[in-house]
């Protein structure tokens, strides 16, 4: 390089998201806080107390999760700890819960309630909807076999569903247990686990393929429109319409569909078994005033088998809901749960009943705002104090410290710009209202307030800018001594819906 040659400045980095990242601004967050703030209350009204883990696990805690790999970093995100154990960020909520209770059982209550909500990291590939951080909330039992827990978590889930804002009616949680399945594919002739992991995925696919669909799935294979063709389970005729049968048996209420279920299964020890868990799920249910329209039986539910030890149960939004272009769409699951008798015996060597229910925080608000009811359509940004003089600093400050200590969210405007700016900046920010205290007000000893929602509503019926300017649509004047009563006016008539 020669002396008067100019060094190349560093690359600058390119400002983007990793992929499968989001970053959530202010609605967002309020969203999900009202859905997690009330969901916390209905598990706690039920006695399950709060629990935290760490953010990460060490890999092998994490079970079904780990890779058989040196490295395991597939489907999580894990690093080497300087002991050189590999710890990764867990990959749901359930997997720490049996760490937990596997660790500290001698000083648990036992039957063990907890709930917990937070992050969970999956090194996945990333999709429409689909990310590799979201906030998820789970409630679990550990310790009770008896099938009225099961109940107790289902009803807790739809009062829980019900209290973050999905009416009742709107969402229905359906129950089924791997006994049954069991006990369908003993009577069917399936023998493999391969065999039956196939046609237990045909089932998963009733409600995209339909009866016919699954039928062949169940048989020699299936031709999508595409032309390509997917291998079936192999079943034969016979055998095929008796899994069909026992999906359809879900067609009535909780009583009547045990009572089909029984002429399909009935007969096999575990079938029997299952049947006698779900019968006592309905009285517990029906006890704790769940009715079927709001926790059924369904047959067809085919949820992690690989997994669960007994009931499972799904939660699906019955609202109709609409994409961000305004076309109606199936939303779907969005939560489950079910037994899971085997994972603190992991730890421990010694099997330990569990189970519980969990679902996406994020997914959750996606579906509510789908329905048409956005939690966050009613938030709100801070009260803003605007800055006409700038000598008067102090002055805005103990406005906005009045505020504040009043309870009000308040904030004043730190930029350069005037006042038209300013005004732009409370309308970006989701302000109530503009605080406005320029000379004449110093003087006078008066504010004036600019109710920014009554304003925008006056405006759309002032079409002439000389009229607009002479009316200020929205905007009062108020003694300085008043400020706070003034403007809480305001603010709670904004909360009610009506003008102040």
């Amino acid at each position: 390089m020669t002396d008067d040659a100019v060094p190349s400045s560093p690359a600058r980095p390119q400002a983007r998201s990793p992929r499968g990242f989001i970053d959530r601004r202010a609605r967002d967050l309020a969203a999900e806080r009202k859905i997690l703030s009330a969901v916390a209350e209905v598990y706690e009204r039920h006695g399950f107390e709060a629990l935290d883990t760490g953010a990460f696990e060490y890999a092998d805690a994490l079970g079904k999760f780990l890779p058989d790999a040196d490295r395991p970093n597939e489907g999580v995100f894990a690093l080497q700890d300087d002991d050189d154990q590999w710890m990764a960020l867990r990959y749901d909520l359930t997997a720490p819960l049996a760490r937990f209770a596997a660790q500290n059982w001698e000083s648990l209550p036992k039957p063990f309630r907890r709930y917990a909500f937070g992050p969970v990291w999956r090194n996945e590939k990333p999709g429409p909807g689909r990310y590799r951080e979201f906030w998820q909330c789970d409630a679990d039992t550990v310790g009770s076999a008896r099938p009225e827990a099961d109940a107790e978590i289902i009803a807790m889930a739809v009062a829980g569903l019900e209290a973050a804002g999905l009416p009742a009616g709107s969402a229905v949680v359906k129950i089924n247990n791997r006994k049954l399945l069991n006990g369908l594919m003993s009577a069917a002739g399936v023998a493999s686990e391969a065999q039956k992991l196939t046609v237990l995925r045909a089932v998963d696919k009733l409600d995209r393929l339909g009866p016919d669909g699954v039928r062949l799935l169940l048989g020699e294979g299936r031709k999508d429109e595409s032309g390509d063709f997917t291998k079936g389970a192999g079943l034969s005729a016979a055998a095929a319409e008796r899994v069909l049968a026992f999906t359809a048996a879900g067609a009535g209420d909780r009583s009547a569909t045990l009572s089909a279920l029984a002429n399909v299964v009935g007969g096999s020890a575990e079938g029997d078994e299952g049947l006698a868990e779900l019968a006592a799920i309905d009285a517990a249910l029906s006890g704790l005033g769940v009715g079927p329209d709001r926790a059924a039986f369904d047959p067809a539910v085919v949820r992690g088998l690989e997994y669960y030890t007994g009931a499972v149960f799904e939660a699906e939004l019955l609202l109709q809901t609409t994409d961000e272009r305004g076309q109606p769409m199936r939303f779907g699951s969005i939560g489950g749960g079910g037994r899971y008798d085997d994972l603190v015996a992991r730890f421990t060597g010694e099997r330990t009943p569990a189970t519980g229910f969990s679902f996406g925080v994020t997914r959750l608000a996606a579906a509510l705002k789908a329905a048409g009811r956005d939690l966050a359509a009613d938030a709100r940004g801070p009260v803003v104090v605007l800055v006409l003089d700038q000598a008067r600093m102090a002055d805005y400050m103990a406005v906005a410290g009045e505020l504040r200590a009043a309870g009000i969210a308040a904030e004043v405007y730190l930029g350069t710009s005037g006042m038209r700016p300013q005004m732009k900046y409370a309308d970006r920010r989701l302000s109530p209202v503009a605080v406005i205290i320029g000379g004449d007000e110093f003087a006078a000893g008066t504010v004036t307030l600019k109710d920014l929602d009554l304003g925008r509503e006056l405006a759309a019926g002032v079409t002439d800018n000389a009229a607009w300017r002479a009316e200020r649509p929205g905007q009062l004047t108020a003694p300085r001594a008043e400020l706070v009563a003034a403007v809480r006016r305001i603010v709670d008539a904004q909360a009610g819906g009506g003008a102040a």
